[in-house]
């Protein structure tokens, strides 16, 4: 039988039958077992009665009936709640109303449930959550056909459970309740098969794509309303609610529906054609229900890096052409220009190809400032989240390098720095702290800074706790800066006490290691009682490289552009050995340590005296230092290529390029470099070769 024909032949909401129950319902004690069993009979021959043809009916009914019957009598509390639930589902029933006769058409009820979006969304986040959410229900889709086959597959169904949770943690963050609590719901169903509480059946399978289903449909009407359409509720919406939110028996042989027609149950709209779950129907060819395809187009990102890659082996390709000497020492100059008009599209092709790649740091923010609210509110702290800067963009490979480090140090900012706010009123503080980040770009690099107004490092305690675990002998010679970087070290931490937030020494060296393998650096300033200052500074991209080109002995070497000041030839004056500094230089006031480069890599013939090399001033934040190299050879932009694959970390290098004769250019990693030189200053840079 349709769907469309049951509906015209349900019971009224008026029958005695219906009222009977209702308000025997209402006058049931937990207690009296007589009638709850009496109740629970009528609920069930109700559901099995051939005049309750409305399978929407059937399945409430029977799920009001199953409540009371899985009661628990040795708990009173367990029949109260069962009462509770029985009655919750028998209103539902009681309040629908009769359904227009025409197949697909709306509910009155659930027309009633449009709405607008939540009115502080945002467009971008919401368009964003809509694709991230379809493509976890289209794994979810595959890993639930793949438990029919194999129903004991943890992995898949961990994959489904997390498909749920994700989207309904999402869309709580983003205000959008009906899908948060549809997922909850789902999620639950699918914990229950998790924790082996409920067998994976076909009913259960059905269940759960009905509900993958619907989290398709409430996302089609998200989009809907971002194309300037009215957020309308699904239709069946609210009777799976409640079917899910019910004691669910999933079990083949339970008393009820057959699988297929628990689908048809909520199934009351069904396509003129199968689709994928989470795909929108078509609306036509109208303006709204193509805005989203003319304005973007979602890439697989191996896809994209291919490209990347592509894109690089052309520009060292071209480099390579322009750089031959058969080219250069010819006598058509019409060649040397088509080359040269050449050269240049191919680095506008790599610029537009690199901005592919390069995305705003507003999603890691906002989930950033949801994460201190969270945690002010669980610390008994009042807290103030300040953002600047969060269009600035980024390579979309870091974004995810990036995000773990914002999250450690706001945890640790939020309960370590900002004080409760007794504490702060005592020290003439507002009661509310600030935590501020903010992002923007200098020399060519990305700066992403959080500030805080809270307590401060302790400098002392740091101290004492480093000296403690064997990290320093004493923090003589040591400048603030250097003592604030032991809180990197695995393990450290200062906490009195551990908290379920922070305090075991688990979190700030995951900081470092993130910004190390990102080619950045963080730095540390903080004063007592003033709070304290992350600045974190990574290239813009880890693709392209500007660097000078620069030779040691028979070897060359990349230096970024970006860490360079200066070169020149010094004078003998100008150069000095201080005890337990080692070789240092003085320029223009300040001393700086001079970093044998052919030392630290083994090379022979390079130039050894100062005074015939040349010394190049690098610098990472406020540390410099002067590098001893033979010659500047020219400025380039390469392609940054990874070592570790092959190699793993190589002391002082970043990545290597293919330089225009075919030969490979190391890049120098600048702030490793100056570490060296700190490292072994009276016998001279140790050789990493």
């Amino acid at each position: 039988m349709s769907s469309s024909a049951s509906r015209d032949q349900r019971p009224s909401p008026a029958s005695p039958d219906l009222n009977e129950i209702a308000a025997l319902l209402v006058q049931l004690e937990p207690t009296d077992r007589a009638d709850v069993e009496r109740v629970r009979g009528m609920l069930a021959a109700l559901a099995t009665d051939p005049a309750t043809e409305d399978l929407d009916t059937c399945a409430l009914l029977s799920s009001a009936a199953r409540a009371l019957g899985n009661v628990e009598w040795e708990s009173g509390a367990d029949a109260t709640a069962a009462i509770a639930s029985a009655s919750r589902l028998l209103e539902h029933v009681m309040v629908r109303p009769a359904a227009t006769t025409a197949a697909g058409t709306m509910r009155a009820d659930e027309a009633d449930g449009s709405d607008a979006l939540p009115a502080d969304s945002d467009p971008d986040l919401l368009q964003d959550f809509v694709a991230e959410s379809r493509e976890f229900l289209v794994a979810a889709e595959a890993a639930l056909l793949e438990l029919e086959n194999a129903p004991n597959d943890s992995e898949a169904i961990n994959t489904v459970f997390r498909a749920f949770h994700t989207v309904k943690g999402t869309a709580a963050f983003l205000g959008l309740e009906r899908i948060s609590a549809f997922a909850h719901q789902a999620e639950s169903l699918l914990d229950r098969v998790r924790t082996q509480e409920i067998a994976y059946t076909s009913r259960c399978a059905d269940l759960a794509l009905r509900s993958a289903d619907m989290i398709g449909e409430l996302l089609s009407a998200v989009e809907a309303a971002l194309g300037g359409e009215r957020l309308v509720t699904p239709v069946g919406y609210q009777a799976l609610l409640d079917y899910l939110s019910s004691e669910i028996d999933t079990t083949d042989d339970a008393p009820e529906a057959s699988a297929s027609e628990l689908a048809a149950a909520f199934e009351l709209d069904a396509p003129a054609a199968p689709r994928r779950a989470g795909t929108a129907p078509s609306t036509g060819d109208t303006p709204a229900a193509h805005r989203g395809a003319e304005s973007s187009v979602r890439v697989r990102t191996d896809r994209l890096d291919r490209l990347i890659d592509l894109v690089g082996e052309m520009v060292i390709a071209q480099s390579m052409i322009s750089g031959d000497q058969t080219l250069t020492g010819t006598p058509h100059s019409d060649v040397a220009r088509k080359v040269a008009h050449a050269g240049k599209i191919v680095r506008e092709l790599q610029e537009l190809s690199m901005s592919m790649r390069m995305v705003p740091l507003k999603p890691s923010f906002q989930k950033v400032a949801r994460l201190v609210r969270d945690l002010a509110y669980k610390g008994g702290k009042l807290v103030e989240f300040v953002t600047e800067g969060e269009e600035t963009e980024i390579d979309r490979n870091m974004v995810d390098y990036i995000s773990d480090p914002l999250v450690h140090m706001v945890r640790n900012a939020v309960d370590h720095g900002i004080e409760f706010p007794s504490a702060r009123t005592a020290k003439g503080k507002p009661a509310a702290g600030t935590i501020h980040l903010s992002a923007y770009h200098a020399s060519g690099n990305v700066v992403v800074e959080l500030r805080d107004d809270g307590r401060g490092l302790d400098r002392e305690r740091i101290v004492q706790k480093a000296i403690a675990r064997g990290l320093i002998e004493s923090d003589r010679g040591m400048t603030d800066s250097d003592v604030f970087d032991l809180i990197f070290a695995p393990g450290f931490s200062t906490a009195e006490q551990v908290t379920d937030v922070s305090g075991r020494g688990v979190g700030m060296d995951v900081v470092r290691q993130n910004i190390d393998a990102l080619r950045g650096h963080v730095e540390i300033a903080s004063e007592p009682d003033r709070g304290c200052l992350f600045t974190i500074r990574l290239p813009l991209t880890l693709a392209i490289t500007d660097g000078m080109l620069v030779r040691v002995g028979a070897e060359r070497y990349i230096v970024p552009t970006i860490n360079i000041h200066l070169s020149f030839r010094p004078e003998r004056s100008m150069l000095s050995t201080i005890a337990g500094r080692g070789e240092m230089v003085l320029l223009r006031g300040e001393l700086m340590p001079i970093v044998r480069v052919h030392q630290i890599f083994g090379i022979p013939g390079a130039v050894e005296d100062p005074e015939r090399a040349l010394l190049m001033i690098v610098g990472d934040g406020d540390r410099r230092a002067a590098v001893l190299v033979d010659e500047l050879v020219a400025q380039h932009q390469v392609v940054t290529k990874s070592l570790r694959a092959g190699l793993g970390k190589v002391p002082a290098v970043s990545g290597g390029a293919i330089l225009g004769d075919g030969r490979v250019g190391l890049i120098l990693d600048v702030p490793e470099l100056i570490a060296l030189a700190r490292q072994a200053p009276e016998s001279g840079q140790r050789s990493v070769a």
